[in-house]
Formats: structure tokens, C-alpha cells, sequence
């Protein structure tokens, strides 16, 4: 039985066509719809903002995973909440105040994540998993799409792996950045439950195809 879900990112989609992308990816097996907001401040690169939340709530049935790549986020969680953001996730290095954000997004009503860069040790975490839904590790760096997956990030899945174990929580681990079907299943065995892909679905010759292939990766001998 598959376990894992995946969440196509709309940063790959076609803007010019998002509404197409977005009913499309509804036909799939996908499980979330991630969405990047990036302000040119926190990451080197400026993608959207609520109203094209909105349109993708609107044209979505899947649940809407917001990563906010931004500076001082606690200003905008509930704008994006009520844009349509089922999941918010911050990053660690962009909050001053850790805790008091989460706690912000949960009385929103929103699940609550933290988002770690590559260079973030798992170890800063350990005050606060158990307040947390969900952690972002980036697999990459956080700005742009397209880059190659850092495989230190397969230590990292372990390690915080280990640490939601130990705290018996049921926070879930999802991956952003250079994620596909070349490496996906060395990331779930590694315990990720949530594989964020870009490029891999939605620049594949049959988006489709691919996200069938993550979601059931490994599966009856499957190897898309």
C-alpha cells in the first residue's frame, strides 16, 4: 500500500496555462499542490502572491501546501490562510520567533511546518518538533527550480527520521528540490512521507505519467 504522497510545484507549471496545469494535476494521483512564495528578499527570486493562491485554490481539489520562502512571514500567514493555504509552512532561518509563528498558523487552522535550507542542522528543531505538522527539509537551495538534488539531504531525512521517532510524533518529512523518479525511492526509504516535484512532473513529456510513477515508486516491482 502506497504511503507517501506527492505534491506537484506549480513554480514549474506554465503561467500562461496555469489553469490548464491545475485541472490537469487534478486528474492525477497527486496528494498536495505546493506553491512557493518567494519575495526577492529571503531567496534571490520573486514568484507569487495570494491572488495567485487564490486561483489555485479555485481550480484545485487537492490540498494547497504553501511554503513561505520570505522574510518575516508572521505578517502575511493569515492573508495566505485565507487565500486558500491548507498547509503553511516558514522557514527556520527567516523567524526571530519560532514558536509564537507556529502557534500563529495553527490558530489559523492551517497545518503548521518548518522549512530547513540545506545548511540547517536537524538538531535546532528538537524544541519544537512536537509542536510541528510537518518539517520541509530543502534538497536543494531555496530560490529557483530546476537545480540537482544535494544528497546530504538523505542523512538528514534519517536523522530527523529518528528524532520524530524518538519524540513519537506524527510530524510529517517532505522534500523540496530535485526530486524525481532517479532518486525517489532512495528518498522514501530514507523516511520521507512527502515528495515536492517541479520540473519532474510538470516539464515531463507526460506530467501524467510521472507523477504516477512517484506516487507509486517501488510498488509491486514498479520503475517507471
Amino acid at each position: 500500500m502506497v504511503k507517501h504522497l506527492v505534491a506537484p510545484s506549480i513554480l514549474a507549471a506554465d503561467f500562461g496555462n496555469l489553469q490548464r496545469d491545475l485541472l490537469m494535476i487534478n486528474e492525477t494521483e497527486a496528494d498536495w499542490l505546493h506553491v512557493d512564495i518567494m519575495d526577492g528578499m529571503f531567496v534571490p527570486n520573486i514568484s507569487f502572491g495570494p491572488d495567485i493562491l487564490k486561483i489555485a485554490k479555485k481550480n484545485s481539489r487537492l490540498v494547497i501546501d504553501v511554503h513561505l520562502m520570505i522574510e518575516k512571514p508572521e505578517r502575511y500567514i493569515q492573508e495566505y490562510r485565507l487565500a486558500g493555504a491548507d498547509n503553511i509552512s516558514v522557514h527556520y532561518e527567516a523567524c526571530t520567533h519560532l514558536h509564537r509563528t507556529i502557534q500563529q498558523i495553527k490558530e489559523t487552522g492551517a497545518k503548521a511546518g518548518v522549512a530547513l535550507n540545506p545548511h540547517t542542522p536537524i538538531q535546532l528543531l528538537s524544541d519544537i518538533i512536537e509542536d510541528l505538522d510537518l518539517v520541509i527539509l530543502m534538497s536543494v537551495n531555496p530560490g529557483f527550480g530546476g537545480q540537482k538534488f544535494i544528497y546530504q539531504t538523505i542523512n538528514k531525512i534519517k536523522e530527523l527520521k529518528n528524532m520524530i521517532t524518538e519524540r513519537n510524533t506524527s510530524t510529517l518529512i517532505e522534500i523540496d528540490g530535485g526530486v524525481g523518479l532517479q532518486n525517489a525511492e532512495v528518498i522514501l526509504q530514507a523516511g520521507a512521507d512527502v515528495l515536492v516535484a517541479g520540473n519532474s512532473v510538470f516539464k515531463a513529456e507526460n506530467p501524467k505519467l510521472a507523477v504516477y510513477g512517484l506516487k507509486n515508486i517501488g510498488v509491486k516491482g514498479l520503475y517507471v
